[in-house]
């Protein structure tokens, strides 16, 4: 019987080889199997071994292995995973006991188990030791203190930062006039159609990332604005128990979001209720918001939305779900439907999330992408994100008969806490009408006027 880290390396070996056939890296191998960089480039190198057999055939699938390769590779992977599950003895490598099958996609050191304890005693009684060395902490208590460590220091130094305030220094609580003269704030009650989750008030400054504050008390008194985004987020502790306004319980993840993504980088429909010698000639992609903010232009039968989602840490953040909420539907707005294109087209698709927003109830549903003929497979949540491994989702919402406002909702759990956030257009709803029935025109560059679209 081979040695076990024998048996991890030559599968080890094997994903390396197939991997040199192709000329993509790591990080654009792992996003087309769905996992993180780091996760494959430990398989890669021997330090991990998945359980399951699925993304490896995945995988070689990918880097165009044959019929009896994807047999070898099968055949080593038994090994690699029974050498890592096999009993572990006191000869074998460190860097053989210091790694085990990864369930998912990291590793977690094992405690000693009472056979390894057993054999541990004997040797140090064969070499008349006086006691044996006690074993180390195991890594979850290490981090824990760590955390706690973390914790008290904030809030210390937040008790330290309040009470060096000057006393004119008051809340709006405290100075009705000054509490008027801020003007309605937002707020997150479950049920209301604009605000979904049960947060304080956050001012819109930008598409960005979400706002952890929550309201200081049950009387209502406003909590402190962050002033960082238009977003809510609701969070809680694993035990239910509501979260207290320390930075423990900030949003451990941050968002962008853009809704002025054209279709293979060329192809839009804004609707107009201008005529077209009063409509300028279509912009560059990088510059469609100013222009469609000058032109009062809404997104036409159809909008994209790309989300670029990064942790805050190396922490890993869950990412659970991605919800629809549809809180205005009318007839779809008057005006002329003018086209950014005039025929564009090209060989890669980017997967995303499709979205109709015509049925009573949208759904984002994960939709494969097309890389020239190579399928891409589609995001499925759960995902996971921290700040070494950003992730980047594509939402398309369409609709064929309505004036429809909506937003996109962001379930997140890590570490026991869950919270959702609010994704929407600067702190506005994203607005998407349908075009059928309106007059269409594309820009001809020749002419340089808008003509009527054949």
């Amino acid at each position: 019987m081979s040695a076990p880290h024998e048996d991890v390396e030559e599968f080890a070996a094997l994903l390396r080889r197939l991997k040199e056939r192709t000329d993509r890296s790591y990080g654009s191998l792992a996003r087309r199997l769905n996992m993180n960089t780091s996760t494959l480039h430990r398989y890669c190198a021997g330090e991990a071994v998945p359980l399951d057999f699925a993304p490896v055939e995945r995988f070689a699938a990918l880097c165009g292995a044959s019929a009896q390769e994807r047999l070898e590779l099968h055949r080593l992977w038994l090994l690699a995973v029974a050498a890592r599950q096999r009993p572990r003895t006191a000869t074998e490598p460190t860097a053989v006991r210091d790694t085990a099958v990864e369930p998912t996609e990291t590793a977690r050191p094992e405690p000693p188990t009472q056979d390894g304890a057993s054999q541990m005693s004997e040797e140090s009684g064969a070499k008349d030791d006086p006691a044996p060395a006690p074993p180390p902490r195991p890594w979850y208590r290490r981090r824990r203190t760590l955390v706690t460590t973390a914790v008290a220091a904030a809030l210390l130094a937040t008790l330290g930062s309040l009470s060096a305030l000057p006393s004119d220094r008051r809340s709006p609580a405290d100075d009705p006039a000054r509490s008027q003269a801020a003007g309605p704030s937002r707020t997150t009650a479950p049920g209301s159609p604009d605000h979904p989750s049960t947060t304080s008030p956050s001012p819109s400054t930008g598409t960005r990332s979400p706002s952890p504050s929550r309201s200081s008390s049950a009387e209502g008194t406003p909590a402190k604005p962050s002033g960082k985004s238009p977003a809510e987020s609701r969070a809680s502790s694993g035990n239910g128990a509501p979260d207290q306004p320390a930075a423990s319980a900030a949003v451990p993840l941050t968002w962008t979001a853009d809704s002025q993504v054209w279709a293979m980088g060329c192809g839009h429909d804004y609707v107009i209720a201008k005529p077209p010698r009063q409509v300028p000639p279509p912009p560059a992609p990088q510059d469609a918001g100013t222009w469609a903010g000058t032109q009062s232009a809404v997104h036409g039968r159809e909008t994209n939305v790309r989300i670029s989602v990064q942790g805050r840490t190396s922490t890993a953040v869950v990412l659970d779900a991605l919800r629809v909420r549809v809180v205005g539907r009318a007839d779809p707005a008057p005006g002329n439907a003018y086209a950014m294109d005039n025929g564009c087209g090209g060989a890669v698709t980017p997967r995303y999330f499709g979205v109709d927003l015509d049925i009573d109830r949208p759904i984002a549903h994960p939709v494969d992408g097309n890389d020239t003929g190579t399928p891409i497979p589609a995001m499925r949540l759960p995902y996971r994100v921290s700040a070494e491994d950003p992730e980047v989702l594509l939402v398309t919402a369409r609709t064929e008969g309505c004036d429809c406002r909506w937003y996109l909702e962001l379930d997140w759990s890590s570490q026991g806490r869950t919270g959702t956030v609010r994704i929407d257009d600067d702190g506005r709803p994203f607005r998407t009408s349908a075009i059928k029935g309106l007059p269409r025109y594309t820009y001809d560059t020749s002419a340089r006027q808008w003509t009527p679209y054949d």
